[in-house]
Order: C-alpha cells, then structure tokens, then sequence
C-alpha cells in the first residue's frame, strides 16, 4: 500500500499543480486529501476545478466547513474571498466531503483531531506563542478510539511524524500552499515552514509497517506571493515568496 497524502493547498493552484506532477511522476496512483482545500487571498476556482477532477479521498478542514456553514457577510478575510469564487456546484461539491473517512481500511483522516477540525494535535502553542511539539501524552489522548494503524492530520501547515507506544504512527503532510500564517487563538502565534516549496508526504506499508517521506516541492511561488498581494494580503505574500512572515 502506497500512497500520497496532501493538505492545506488554501487557493494555491500552482502549488497543487506542481505537487501533483511529482505525485505523478514518482508513479504514485492514490491520494488522500486533508482539507482547508479554498481558502485564502489566492485562486480558489482554479483549485476546486482541479480537485474536483482528480481521484481522491477528500476531508474537510475547517477553513472548508466555513465556506458552508456561515453567511458569506460572517466569513473571514480568507473565507469570503475564496466564496465569491466558488459556483453552486462546485459548493455542492464541497458540502459532500465528510469531516473524517477512513482509507484503504487501515488509514484514518482528518483535518485537524478526530473530534474538532480547529483543534492542533502534534503541536502546542504556549502562552508565549512559541509553537512545539504537542507531549506524547496529549497527542495519545486525542487519538483514543482511532483504531486505524495510520493516522493522518493536518491543520497546523507543519510536517510531523509522531509514533505513538502502541505502534501507530501519526503523520501531517505540511502544507502544499501556505508555508506560513497567523493566528489568535489560544494566543497570538505565527507558523513558518522556512523555505517556499509545496509539501506533502508520501506513506508507504512495508513488512507491516508503515514508512513516511515528506517532499519538497519547488514551483513559481513568486507568480502567487505577487496575487497574494495584488489581492491585498502582503503578509501571505511573504509567506508564499519566503516561507517566513517576519
């Protein structure tokens, strides 16, 4: 069992584009999809066009269910833009992914923790803002009832592999469009991958167990850090063009 898992693209096409090349090119047949697919100050229709096409288990992540739940005069600065996009099928569309699937019988998926899409699960901000590695503890306590061997999550943007005492391994992809953002909650923290490229993670079964290579992508970021910031968003822009925010 081989497989790819990609996550958090948030608008970015020609990441997405360049991701799936290398998907393809590795020979690599089956993806799963971790959510947070739109939103963001980028290019939300060309995103879901592609998707929409491609064979792929698909979850929601939060910034998706936002799309769908709430008023578009409710919706955020990274929201609203990516609805104004989006057609009543391709919404349609969106609103038939579930919020957790299991793959292949032995893979679990979800965008954030199995019971929240806004929760971080291998990383902790502390009350200084630092961001970490979450305590083995608290990452197990999230994955109680999870039978699958396999694990996979996203929603921080930040690649990690954490293999828990029982054997089964969880695994984020990173994101393949945004290698950084900011956020308010629990308290003010920023996220930075430090490099542009577009990540994601192939996970592979061997003689019982499972293996992860995380990979790199290069593609034009500097072609989407110039949309993030004719669309008013400088900050993304530097983030796409750099992989840092400050």
């Amino acid at each position: 069992m081989r497989f790819a898992a990609i996550a958090d693209i948030h608008g970015n096409y020609l990441a997405l584009e360049a991701v799936l090349a290398d998907i393809h090119a590795l020979g690599i047949a089956d993806i799963v999809n971790l959510g947070d697919m739109l939103s963001g100050p980028l290019d939300a229709r060309r995103t879901i066009e592609i998707l929409m096409k491609l064979d792929a288990a698909h979850v929601l992540g939060n910034h998706d269910r936002y799309l769908l739940d709430r008023p578009p005069e409710k919706m955020g600065s990274w929201d609203r833009p990516a609805y104004e996009q989006l057609n009543s099928a391709q919404l349609e569309w969106l609103r038939a992914q579930p919020m957790t699937r299991v793959f292949g019988e032995q893979v679990f998926l979800c965008h954030a923790t199995p019971g929240s899409d806004e929760v971080y699960w291998l990383d902790t901000v502390h009350p200084d803002g630092a961001v970490a590695l979450s305590p083995l503890d608290r990452i197990e306590q999230f994955a109680q009832g999870v039978t699958q061997s396999l694990i996979l999550c996203a929603h921080t943007h930040l690649a990690r592999a954490v293999r828990l005492r029982d054997g089964r391994l969880i695994v984020n992809p990173g994101s393949v469009g945004s290698p950084g953002y900011r956020d308010k909650h629990p308290v003010p923290h920023v996220v930075e991958a430090g490099t542009p490229h577009a990540r994601y993670a192939i996970l592979e079964l061997a003689d019982g167990a499972w293996r992860v290579t995380f990979r790199h992508v290069a593609y034009d970021h500097e072609a989407m850090a110039k949309l993030a910031r004719r669309n008013g968003q400088p900050e993304l822009a530097q983030a796409i063009a750099t992989g840092w925010l400050r």
